[in-house]
């Protein structure tokens, strides 16, 4: 297994018959600490917690726990960064469904310092300390491993390896067609409107059985690939702008917490933007609102609602043959590599990483000349204009906010530069109210949206920009 590394302390935690038991647990080569045993929140018995000292060594190691009671004994224990990998079907989607996928579960079983463990799915009303059952025992990634754990968390850890060049921990925690409410703890949901699910996948269950039990591990940070299940109606994709954000915060409060404050309160939160959704381009629905809704509606991360978040944009990976549906692409690799980019300078806060798609930052209307000028970046990114499609305007005789049902009408690019983009709006007979980008279920065929970085080769993520032009 892997514990986290210095100079946080790992947190190791267990059961015992007997309330006011003395438990030593030492690390061959690195002392020992003792602690005693309280008693169970919820059951017969006694639970106990002990802080690690912090090591930064990689291992292995081997840690003993003891007491009167007996004693348990974990071999080739490493200390590295331990990660979160958690979400819906798009993060469960295992190494055995990606594309070449045998050559890259060999390549995946090279990485002997990346240890995976994968819990199993259950549900429960109310809160679990430990996890009820296990699907992959931590183990080293292997061709018997790897074909039921998460691509996007192996990848991840895979191309994330040679810049840190130390062990990685991936704890696995993941249920396809799962809302966002499973996920989230009743205190996350009541700082948001939200209607109550019925079903199995109502409010908190997740939370209460899958991560939960996980609190007092000591973690780096989480990856997060959800939101397709809330994205059936426009109303509920907005309101995933409190909901996201919320839940968030209130992992970071509780693994802080459980903890004992190691695990920082403000960890990495990284996730992937929705991916394509549909073969068909013109087609709408509600994916445009939630991926808008992932970035609480700022259109980028971090920002001040969404601090030390990073975000992998995966609209213009559509794979119209997927074999498991279209909102099921199998390309997890250029996702995996845009997230460990945007990873890089976030959570790791390393200079210099040319980590974000293009955004914009001034738009300046010509209204004699019906045009409008979008400048990326201040000016100071370059940017790959691959075609004149994907910008909308809208159009409206009066000075009110476009909504997503207005008449937007196609605002094609007619000319570009380095670092801006010039739109037509001579299609708009009336006042532009509104400019957005990329506003589609799927808004392009595969890497041809219209707007990326020249020297990153990430897109431009959507955006929504709505005032008088």
């Amino acid at each position: 297994m892997v514990l986290q590394r210095g100079p946080q302390k790992a947190i190791i935690w267990g059961t015992a018959d007997t309330v006011g038991e003395r438990v030593t647990v030492t690390i061959h080569g690195h002392g020992h600490v003792t602690t005693h045993v309280t008693k169970h929140p919820s059951k017969s018995g006694g639970i106990w917690k002990v802080k690690l000292p912090a090591i930064t060594a990689h291992g292995p190691f081997t840690v003993l726990a003891k007491s009167s009671e007996g004693e348990a004994t974990l071999h080739d224990v490493l200390f590295g960064d331990v990660w979160v990998c958690s979400g819906q079907s798009n993060m469960e989607f295992s190494m055995y469904n990606i594309f070449n996928a045998s050559a890259e579960m060999a390549t995946a079983s090279s990485f002997k310092n990346i240890r995976i463990f994968k819990a199993k799915k259950s549900q429960s009303p109310t809160p679990y300390q430990d996890l009820s059952s296990i699907a992959i025992q931590w183990s080293l990634p292997t061709k018997r491993s790897l074909p039921n754990f998460s691509a996007v968390c192996m990848l991840y850890a895979e191309y994330l390896y040679p810049h840190l060049n130390y062990p990685i921990g991936l704890v696995d925690t993941d249920w396809g067609g799962t809302p966002i409410e499973a996920w989230s703890s009743p205190e996350a949901l009541n700082a948001c409107s939200h209607i109550h699910k019925r079903g199995p996948f109502v409010h908190t269950v997740l939370w209460n059985a899958m991560v939960s039990p996980l609190l007092p591990m000591t973690i780096y940070g989480a990856i997060w690939y959800q939101g397709e299940s809330n994205a059936h109606v426009e109303a509920e994709a907005n309101r995933y702008a409190c909901k996201f954000p919320e839940m968030i915060n209130d992992w970071r409060k509780r693994f802080n917490e459980a903890s004992l404050g190691e695990t920082r309160a403000d960890f990495p939160f990284g996730f992937v933007q929705l991916a394509a959704n549909s073969d068909n381009l013109a087609n709408f629905g509600a994916f445009p609102a939630l991926r808008w809704a992932q970035t609480a509606k700022y259109g980028f991360v971090p920002n001040k609602i969404m601090p030390n978040t990073f975000m992998s944009v995966a609209m213009d990976l559509p794979d119209p043959h997927a074999p498991y549906g279209t909102i099921h692409p199998r390309d997890k690799q250029d996702v995996a590599r845009r997230l460990v980019l945007s990873g890089l300078s976030v959570a790791y806060g390393i200079k210099g990483i040319d980590s974000q798609g293009p955004f914009p930052t001034a738009f300046t209307a010509h209204k004699v000349h019906h045009t409008l000028h979008i400048e990326y970046d201040n000016g100071n990114i370059p940017i790959d204009v691959r075609n004149n499609t994907g910008f909308e305007v809208c159009c409206s005789a009066q000075s009110i906010p476009c909504g997503d049902h207005d008449p937007w009408v196609a605002a094609p690019v007619t000319k570009h530069d380095t670092t801006s983009v010039t739109l037509t709006t001579s299609a708009c007979h009336q006042h532009v109210f509104g400019v957005r980008y990329a506003w589609r279920a799927t808004p392009c065929e595969f890497k041809k949206c219209s707007v990326y970085g020249r020297d990153n080769d990430l897109p431009a993520p959507p955006f929504k920009e709505v005032a008088a032009f």
